[in-house]
């Protein structure tokens, strides 16, 4: 395969141009985002602590659940 290029390097490099020319044509008909929209994880738990304010929830609770999920 080599040797039929070597002796046809027109034909090489019309090939390599056709090759090069179809892959400045296609870059610009991608659709690709440049920085996609990403959404966040995000984890929603309900907890009930009978006779506990939000605070003491919060402080006993949820600090627990989060070091577990971090």
């Amino acid at each position: 395969m080599a040797k039929f290029f070597i002796h046809r390097p027109v034909l090489a490099i019309v090939i390599s141009l056709i090759i090069l020319l179809s892959g400045a044509v296609c870059i610009y008909s991608l659709p690709v985002a440049q920085y996609p929209a990403i959404t966040p994880p995000v984890i929603q738990l309900d907890a009930d602590y009978a006779g506990a304010n939000a605070q003491v929830l919060e402080e006993t609770v949820a600090s627990c659940i989060e070091q577990q999920i971090n």
